[in-house]
């Protein structure tokens, strides 16, 4: 039996500047971190006892005798690729799935970390990323960007740049002081809203004024919001005010990256004493992020008292296997 451990991530600056159809020709980078917040898979071979040779347990149960039944694109997927055969896998998660943390992303890294070990192989946190991403762009067919895949693999507070050639992961230095300062100033809410983050993606193409001007203004804050974290003579409080910039570039990016409802809080937020936020992922629902001074937090929990409130720290592990118990398997001939 194997179980992994894969982090959610939280990003900051620069989402959707790691579509590669923006990159290949303009360059890309995020800012973005992972943080305590985490969903297992839980992989073994089944006993052939029943008649289904596969079960399934996500927000469903499957069991089927033949792969091609199976209903989850990126399992159905997954199993084929790696040329899995009479499993039983669990999924469970400590935040709710299609809420704007990259959870399918880190689902699939987790099942294909999983998926090695029960091979008894090791996959390097690269090759985990890097079939993530071709697992869910690819095979799957969900529109979409690339740095969930990689965040969920490496871990950790890091700058992801983009280009033609592919991609880094570029791990932010920055002080233990300050990055306590930053976790102590961010706060999360639960909107309530979850959606499937392809969705909102195929929503904001359709349409398609162009979004370059908006995709490079937003790329340019990395690098600024990456000085502000690494200068120690810089505000840390700067950060705040480049999450509200980037934050009010992204809703120029799609129709379906915000609501009356989501503004509406963002507004409360920021009238409460925020001094910037952001919509996580795609848009349209999931966690509302704000950063906020200390004196101030009391008085947006109170404006945000209708949602619920999400303590985290940042984390740096990415993912890995927590359980490993070898089995003896033979394939059926």
């Amino acid at each position: 039996m194997i179980i992994t451990k894969t982090p959610f991530r939280m990003s900051f600056f620069g989402g959707g500047t790691d579509m590669e159809s923006f990159f290949r020709e303009n360059g890309g980078a995020v800012l973005s971190t992972t943080f305590d917040k985490y969903c297992y898979v839980n992989v073994r071979h089944l006993p052939r006892f029943f008649d289904y040779s596969t079960e399934l347990s996500y927000s469903k149960t499957e069991r089927v005798t033949n792969i091609d039944d199976i209903q989850h694109p990126a399992i159905r997927n997954a199993m084929k690729m790696l040329d899995m055969h009479e499993i039983r896998l669990t999924y469970e998660a400590d935040l709710p799935a299609r809420s704007g943390l990259g959870t399918s992303s880190s689902f699939a890294v987790g099942m294909l970390n999983a998926f090695y070990a029960l091979k008894g192989k090791y996959a390097d946190k690269k090759k985990l990323a890097d079939e993530a991403i071709y697992l869910e762009r690819n095979l799957c067919q969900e529109a979409g960007g690339w740095q969930d895949q990689i965040a969920a693999s490496f871990g950790g507070f890091n700058r992801i740049n983009f280009n033609a050639d592919g991609y880094e992961v570029l791990p932010v230095i920055i002080s233990p002081e300050r990055k306590k300062q930053l976790n102590k100033n961010l706060m999360m809410f639960f909107t309530g809203f979850t959606r499937f983050s392809s969705d909102v993606q195929k929503a904001n193409a359709v349409g398609k004024q162009d979004k370059t001007a908006q995709l490079k203004e937003m790329l340019a804050l990395v690098d600024d919001a990456e000085r502000v974290l690494t200068d120690k003579n810089t505000d840390l409080d700067d950060f705040g005010r480049m999450l509200d910039h980037t934050w009010k570039l992204k809703r120029q990016t799609g129709s379906a990256v915000s609501t009356n409802s989501i503004d509406d809080l963002y507004a409360k937020g920021m009238a409460a004493g925020a001094l910037g936020g952001k919509l996580l992922g795609a848009g349209g629902g999931g966690f509302l992020v704000f950063y906020v001074q200390p004196e101030h937090q009391d008085a947006v929990r109170w404006a945000m008292r209708d949602l619920m409130y999400i303590p985290f720290e940042f984390e740096d592990g990415g993912t890995r296997v927590i359980h490993y118990t070898p089995e003896m398997y033979e394939p059926k001939n």
